[in-house]
């Protein structure tokens, strides 16, 4: 019982920071893990290998991405040599949101602080 009740104070925690940094950044956390995988790539990103790097559902990635894109903060390319591939970057927008992010403006609740 002790494992749950501690389980509990940890997702009491990040819902808290969660909270908090969607109200600083207009973005949820998930949109956040996005745009920084795809600012930190090396290569040409997919929402299949997005999935894969965040570790979230396929279908919840597409949810991601199409609401990052009604936000303006990434854009999708067609891949020239299959164009039935689709490819997603920053755009400007998302490239200052990214930048923005790293201002850690959001204080993260002392339970998850000794993670950081």
């Amino acid at each position: 019982m002790k494992t749950i009740c501690a389980m509990r104070d940890v997702f009491r925690a990040m819902t808290s920071f969660e909270t908090a940094f969607e109200k600083v950044y207009q973005i949820s956390l998930n949109e956040a893990m996005i745009l920084c995988t795809l600012k930190c790539s090396t290569e040409r990103m997919t929402a299949t290998s997005l999935s894969k790097q965040t570790d979230m559902s396929p279908s919840h990635t597409s949810k991601i991405l199409r609401i990052l894109e009604e936000k303006e903060l990434i854009v999708r390319t067609l891949g020239n040599e299959d164009r039935r591939q689709m490819y997603f970057h920053l755009s400007p927008a998302g490239k200052q949101r990214v930048n923005e992010l790293e201002l850690d403006k959001v204080e993260i609740p002392e339970l998850l602080k000794p993670l950081f």
